[in-house]
């Protein structure tokens, strides 16, 4: 596995590649957000970690940049532990946030767990969820509209995948932050919204008038319900 971490606390960086590298991942570095953008576009990262307040270019800019070209999972690490920073990281493309100063064990847990997440286990050609238009590949975790293939991140994939396979399903908010973002996390439950609109923009054909990912009033969000479970 190998892992990019970027951030202008030098000993921080320093830190971190020590542990992972004695964790057996490769590991590179950089300083600021420029660095970050150039390295994803030239190296082929499982996980890149960039903290949100860096000169050049900041965290969240670099996020979106990679964003634009990559699908790679992006941890964000900040000194702040604001809810709304964390949903503007979300909005740019991050798939997971961690608040410094943090303990060296919860970062591997949470770089284990968003590896996880983002592997993929099985060759292509495996059995796929039909929602309308959009098939979902669980062990491929790749989605297509139409049968294009559509770039998701690995948060993004989680929820579609869950929602696909509980068709009619309401889930709400705090439930989806249970499965999907786990109990342990202490985020705002506006990062559902979040996700859930990057979903309907990528998967739906008209976004403002959604057909498969659907919301019920005061409830949460459901999947369409396929022909057979409706009646």
């Amino acid at each position: 596995m190998k892992i990019l971490v970027v951030d202008d606390e030098i000993k921080l960086v320093k830190g971190i590649k020590f542990n992972l590298e004695n964790e057996g991942y490769q590991v590179d570095t950089g300083y600021d957000g420029e660095a970050a953008v150039a390295a994803a576009r030239t190296g082929s990262y499982d996980l890149i970690i960039l903290d949100v307040m860096m000169p050049r270019l900041g965290g969240l800019e670099a996020c979106m940049q990679i964003r634009e070209f990559s699908t790679v999972p992006i941890m964000m690490l900040t000194a702040r532990g604001e809810d709304t920073d964390k949903i503007m990281g979300f909005e740019y493309g991050a798939d997971e946030y961690i608040t410094k100063p943090f303990n060296i064990l919860v970062l591997k847990a949470r770089i284990r767990a968003l590896l996880r997440r983002s592997a993929i286990t099985a060759p292509p050609g495996s059995e796929a969820i039909r929602l309308g238009h959009v098939a979902v590949y669980p062990e491929e975790r790749r989605a297509t509209r139409f049968d294009e293939h559509v770039e998701l991140t690995a948060k993004e994939f989680d929820l579609i995948e869950l929602l696909a396979k509980n068709p009619g399903r309401v889930y709400s908010r705090d439930r989806l932050l249970d499965l999907v973002w786990s109990r342990d996390y202490l985020g705002d439950e506006r990062t559902v919204d979040v996700h859930i609109r990057r979903l309907r923009e990528k998967l739906e054909i008209t976004p403002a008038e959604p057909a498969l990912i659907l919301t019920k009033w005061r409830a949460g969000y459901y999947a369409r319900p396929r022909p057979a479970d409706e009646k």
